[in-house]
């Protein structure tokens, strides 16, 4: 999975039920399974993107094969298990008798999976959808691509990803420039940062840069800690110093950025407290890695800003996946479920027709359990997150993310993948 560790805390955002999960699905502007754009300038209407299952019985059924490290054992064998499920309840809930979801078991190794997907050529599967870790979707994107098969894999490395392989999880870098841009907008203009000292510090020191850049700010100072406790004082004694120094020449910074998670940011806050560092007058902001249980018993991080998906429709599919299964979801599951239910919600167009890359990187995006979220050529995925606050018990969500995507092409629908009951 990459860098995905970084980001187990985050959470999603999901659509609202309907009583019928079967034309939930919609594709504004378009007729039954087609792929029309709406007409500039139009109001889209709504209308069913796939036709009634009772019509999709009579043909041959969609053949979507999931490949997940199910024997990979230990943890990963845990949690293989869970998106399983997680995406055998899409299927249920969207209650489509027209797809046939296959699983196979990738072992948790390149080999593995490379043989799964082989195993989905033949028994003639039209979309894959796994595995988890790089090095297994790498040894699939050459199969599947020979086979014209597209492939919507978990791994958070953006360097398996390519065309006609898509990632549907949590890219490192893609919420900086969300919390970036909504502090320029409440007027913190002067950034300094604390960075980890590793690959995934500096993607994310890049990506920081440029959101600053873009929002009109100046990054003032950054410094760079090491992933240790023991060497965290060093970095953190440099931060106040430049703090005091842009103070002493009338230049103030006013937000201080931490892409931290739950192993480093209790250290760091102690520090911060421990060096005067002023956190009323200075903002913190940081990342999805915010996101666990405790972090408003850090006094430091009260009221200081992260970027995140929207955490409703997380907690909601988190109670759903309990009630089925008696157990608490990991976090990756509601990609699992994503993964199916866009498949679900693609399977009503002809073969050959269904999971084409214009349908998959329609710029509109499709609405999903983690919000908005639509596939770039390159196999990249973008998503809307939300700003949320710390608080002493959980966080409070400050902004919602956008409804639609910024700097569209060209005017399109936004399939929804099943509406989920109990959230508006």
């Amino acid at each position: 999975m990459g860098l995905s560790s970084s980001f187990a805390g985050l959470f999603g955002r999901a659509c609202r039920a309907t009583a019928a999960l079967a034309s939930a699905l919609v594709l504004a502007g378009c007729s039954v399974g087609g792929n029309q754009l709406a007409t500039p300038g139009a109001t889209p209407q709504a209308s069913p993107l796939s036709a009634p299952p009772s019509a999709l019985d009579k043909r041959s059924p969609v053949k979507v094969v999931m490949i997940l490290p199910l024997s990979g054992g230990g943890q990963t064998e845990i949690i293989a298990k869970a998106m399983k499920q997680a995406g055998e309840m899409a299927l249920f809930e969207f209650d489509n008798p027209a797809v046939q979801l296959i699983v196979k078991d990738g072992k948790g190794t390149p080999e593995g999976s490379r043989a799964a997907a082989e195993e989905a050529v033949k028994v003639g599967a039209e979309l894959i959808i796994g595995p988890l870790f790089a090095k297994s979707v790498a040894a699939v994107t050459p199969v599947a691509r020979k086979a014209n098969i597209p492939v919507i894999a978990f791994s958070s490395d953006r360097a398996v990803a390519t065309r006609g392989t898509y990632l549907l999880s949590f890219i490192p870098g893609t919420d900086v420039p969300r919390i970036v841009s909504y502090a320029s907008q409440q007027g913190r203009k002067r950034f300094a940062a604390l960075i980890p000292d590793d690959a995934y510090g500096r993607l994310i020191e890049s990506e920081f840069r440029q959101s600053v850049t873009r929002s009109g700010g100046t990054v003032v100072t950054v410094s760079h800690f090491p992933v240790t406790a023991n060497a965290m004082l060093d970095p953190v004694k440099r931060t106040k110093e430049a703090i005091d120094a842009a103070q002493a020449a009338g230049q103030p910074i006013d937000a201080l950025f931490l892409p931290a998670g739950e192993e480093s940011l209790p250290t760091i806050a102690s520090l911060l407290k421990f060096k005067a560092i002023d956190t009323r007058s200075i903002k913190l902001l940081g990342l999805g890695g915010w996101n666990y249980a405790n972090a408003g018993r850090e006094p430091v991080l009260l009221g200081g800003w992260y970027a995140a998906p929207d955490p409703r429709g997380w907690h909601d599919f988190a109670q759903r996946f309990a009630r089925t299964y008696k157990g608490v979801p990991p976090r990756i599951a509601s990609v699992a479920f994503d993964a199916v239910s866009l498949a679900l919600a693609l399977s009503g167009g002809p073969a050959g027709n269904r999971y084409t890359e214009a349908n998959l990187t329609r710029t509109s995006g499709f609405a999903g359990i983690d919000g908005l979220f639509r596939f770039q050529p390159s196999g990249l995925v973008e998503r809307n997150f939300a700003v949320l606050e710390v608080q002493s018990f959980g966080s409070k969500l400050l902004d919602a993310p956008p409804s639609t995507f910024a700097a569209t092409p060209y005017t399109s629908a936004l399939p929804r993948l099943p509406r989920l009951p109990g959230v508006n």
